[in-house]
């Protein structure tokens, strides 16, 4: 007679919800989406033109969309082998189906407290404090319609094993790509996407926590594979698809201003590696596998993306374990919160002050103020 493991328990929760950042289905909604993504940041109108020319160049619509609900299913299965009977739900910051919506249909089958799974990994404002103003808003919506809900976010992920360990092994597929004679002298540009410096200053509690989280999980990854490999990896963090005014100073160095240096001082070849998303999202589809390999490819430099983590195995047990994890220490137990690189776990509960907005304070849940 064979015996069903036990369920593993996510009460007190009756149901989790996917945030993420949301992406045009088709032409008509890019425009739209934009200006939801920059509405009061001072973009120039010219800027959104161009990067609406990105998206037409995929058919008007952003791979992010699809690549979630891969997500969604992957985790719904991962939940239900392990006996999990919570349902999920996904929803957006920026475009349908928006967290409220998401929220209320949760709310209408009966969820009183939700777990949130925000798909972004790094402390930051746009990665962090912003859902939590989202979510404030949209329960306060619900809450003007009668609809009465509490929410819990899941710590930050990035430095998790679950994240860190696929992107060990993409890494190192990808310096495999590069032809032999490339591969031991070359370069790894763990890349994520800029933000202005003044954002980075408040990120985290005590400040620079974006750019300190990034290099933690970089070098972590890179101590990894060198291991691995029987030699030192040469790396370097840099930057994508800065979107803000000409005036206002962003983190560089740009992927593509580094890899014409790096050309100039004649390396073998260079492998990038997105470690700032979590999927291939049109930063990566177009600001690297477009843009970068068409640099490199132009200056004659062997080149190579890593993949991201997308529906990794791992990946999506290790957001479960995640889960769980927030779970039994809302039931007062004392989980394992397993953390890769030197910073450690992130908090459950964001600290006062924690990435706030440089444009003044906002109602935000999943915090102490």
């Amino acid at each position: 007679m064979t015996h069903e493991p036990p369920a593993e328990d996510l009460t007190p929760y009756d149901a989790v919800l996917l945030l993420s950042f949301g992406g045009p289905e088709g032409p008509l909604d890019v425009m739209p989406f934009l200006e939801n993504v920059t509405k009061g940041r001072g973009v120039p109108p010219q800027r959104l033109a161009e990067v609406a020319r990105h998206y037409e160049r995929f058919g008007g619509r952003s791979p992010i969309n699809d690549q979630n609900r891969a997500l969604l299913a992957a985790l719904r299965a991962e939940l239900a082998r392990r006996g999990v009977v919570q349902p999920v739900y996904w929803g957006n910051r920026n475009w349908t189906p928006y967290a409220v919506e998401a929220l209320r249909a949760a709310h209408d089958d009966g969820a009183r407290r939700v777990l949130v799974l925000v798909t972004s990994a790094y402390p930051s404002y746009s990665g962090c404090r912003q859902y939590r103003e989202d979510l404030a808003g949209a329960l306060a919506q619900l809450s003007n319609e009668g609809r009465a809900l509490t929410v819990d976010k899941v710590r930050h992920f990035a430095n998790h094993p679950g994240f860190v360990e696929p992107a060990v092994d993409a890494v190192g597929r990808a310096v495999a790509e590069l032809p032999e004679s490339s591969r031991d002298g070359c370069v790894v540009l763990f890349t994520t996407h800029s933000v202005p410096i003044a954002m980075n200053e408040v990120a985290g509690p005590e400040g620079g926590g974006y750019v300190a989280a990034h290099l933690d999980v970089a070098t972590s990854i890179a101590e990894e594979l060198g291991d691995r490999l029987g030699r030192a990896i040469r790396w370097e963090l840099v930057y994508c698809s800065r979107s803000g005014p000409p005036q206002v100073p962003w983190l560089e160095p740009d992927v593509g201003e580094r890899l014409a240096r790096l050309a100039e001082e004649g390396v073998p070849g260079v492998v990038v590696a997105p470690i700032g998303f979590v999927s291939d999202h049109m930063e990566v589809v177009f600001d690297l596998d477009t843009e970068a390999r068409g640099i490199a490819e132009r200056l004659g430099v062997p080149f190579a993306r890593a993949a991201t983590a997308g529906t990794d195995r791992r990946f999506v047990a290790g957001l479960v374990d995640l889960l769980l994890e927030r779970a039994a220490a809302e039931r007062g137990e004392s989980p394992p919160r397993p953390a890769v690189g030197k910073l450690g776990p992130w908090y459950d509960v964001c600290p006062s002050g924690c990435c706030r907005n440089l444009r003044g304070p906002q109602p935000a849940v999943c915090g102490v103020d």
